[in-house]
């Protein structure tokens, strides 16, 4: 990779390494590594273990300020499904990551620069060496522009409220949910479906959608917030 491979990447960024040297070691997998040790090439593999704590540690300190009145299941939920190895290499696509890595001629010819697990693995080595030569503040500045967290709010798309509230009331034994429509209407092609859920026979939370399911969500998304208030 030339330098002006190394520039570009940076400014894709936002971050300006004083050693560019750290960030090739980010962007050289094992096989390219084990295929030109005697040029002295490093894999980013220690790399990728520090980023995986430096991430999910940077993840869950913006939503834990940000989104004071989410229940404590809900962020770990939200913390993994940021994290997770799609979302990484899902980022990873949009910097085009895959074209500044360095790859041993097998994972070449495998289509290695398109594969989400190499992908995610070298965003995460990307993030800790941002994170060893600038510290935490430009770590969670990338953070937030590349998996959308924004000041106020984390954007989190299909948020299974179901699920987290079901994994946040699990935590006691002896709960028991139960969600039931109350109300419908509109024509038949364009239901509203109002639906309650209640926690132990008390009530929780209630919400609309055009399907049942929807409305479902939203009833588990307001019993979310009851319960955290």
């Amino acid at each position: 990779m030339n330098e002006l491979s190394i520039r570009e990447l940076q400014n894709k960024l936002g971050y300006q390494f004083d050693d560019p040297e750290l960030l090739m070691t980010a962007l050289t997998h094992s096989s390219y590594a084990n295929e030109n040790k005697k040029n002295g090439a490093v894999s980013n593999e220690r790399l990728e273990f520090l980023g995986d704590s430096v991430l999910g540690m940077t993840v869950a300190a913006m939503i834990y300020r940000n989104m004071p009145e989410m229940p404590e299941g809900q962020m770990t939920r939200q913390r993994a499904e940021l994290v997770c190895e799609k979302s990484l290499a899902s980022v990873a696509l949009s910097l085009e990551l895959g074209k500044y890595l360095l790859l041993g001629h097998g994972e070449e010819k495998s289509g290695g620069r398109s594969r989400p697990s190499i992908l995610a693995d070298a965003m995460e080595a990307v993030i800790a060496a941002v994170y060893l030569e600038g510290g935490f503040e430009p770590v969670e500045r990338i953070v937030a522009a590349l998996l959308g967290i924004e000041e106020d709010r984390v954007i989190f798309e299909n948020t299974d409220y179901k699920t987290t509230l079901q994994e946040l009331i699990q935590e006691k034994a002896g709960q028991k949910l139960d969600y039931a429509v109350i109300g419908e209407s509109g024509p038949d092609h364009m239901k509203t479906y109002t639906v309650e859920v209640r926690l132990n026979n008390v009530f929780k939370g209630r919400g609309k959608g055009r399907s049942k399911k929807e409305a479902e969500q939203e009833a588990a998304r307001a019993a979310l917030s009851e319960i955290s208030k």
